[in-house]
């Protein structure tokens, strides 16, 4: 019934030693991935402008998001499955706007005709890739988790993908001479934080009416 009357304090020394032992490694889970986003989100906000390239910068973002989300998530571990459901929730309408941005930036870039540098887009990608590899290997355990986890597990599934398209796009404009495949790239990252906000969305919806649900009864 407490969980019903009043929101409960973050179970940082749960009764159960086993619950406690997984919240501390979550939190050492997600602390690590914070970090290693938060530093590419500086590496790559500044390459991305300086070579041009809507990739790198849709990816930039994508960081940026992705601290925040963790951020999120660190707060609401050990909290009742409503709290984390609802911050799943925010989390996957921040990926939605993550993905209408990148359109947007996608059309900016078309209009401007940027033709941006291969060989910048090449280097931080790797980079890029190397840092979300170590972040996809941290959450593996938790891809199937509760809405909030799995959503941390999505954006980082999300940016390996999104880092692989941007070595695809470099090489691309490095052989075509053109800015095509950046641009293409940039709308496929967008596509796919739309698609892992619907799901996102999806599982977080159905936390939360399965939690009004049983309070009621």
């Amino acid at each position: 019934m407490d969980d019903c009357c009043a929101p409960p304090p973050l179970n940082l020394g749960p009764k159960n030693s086993d619950a406690g032992k997984q919240n501390d490694v979550l939190r050492r889970v997600l602390w690590a991935v914070l970090v290693i986003n938060g530093v590419m989100f500086a590496v790559e906000v500044v390459a991305g402008l300086a070579a041009g390239s809507a990739s790198l910068q849709a990816d930039a973002l994508d960081f940026l998001g992705d601290t925040a989300n963790y951020a999120i998530s660190l707060l609401v571990v050990g909290m009742a499955l409503r709290y984390r459901a609802s911050a799943a929730m925010a989390k996957g309408l921040t990926m939605a706007a993550f993905g209408l941005w990148v359109v947007a930036m996608v059309i900016w870039h078309i209009a401007q005709g940027t033709l941006p540098s291969a060989l910048t887009m090449g280097t931080v990608g790797i980079a890029a890739l190397v840092a979300n590899a170590v972040s996809f290997g941290l959450l593996w355990a938790y891809r199937h988790g509760d809405s909030n986890m799995r959503s941390a597990w999505i954006c980082t599934r999300n940016d390996v993908l999104g880092n692989l398209a941007v070595l695809v796009a470099a090489a691309g404009v490095f052989g075509t001479g053109t800015g095509w495949p950046d641009i293409i790239v940039a709308a496929i990252m967008a596509a796919l934080a739309l698609q892992g906000a619907v799901l996102v969305i999806r599982q977080a919806f159905g936390e939360l009416r399965h939690g009004k649900v049983m309070a009621a009864e």
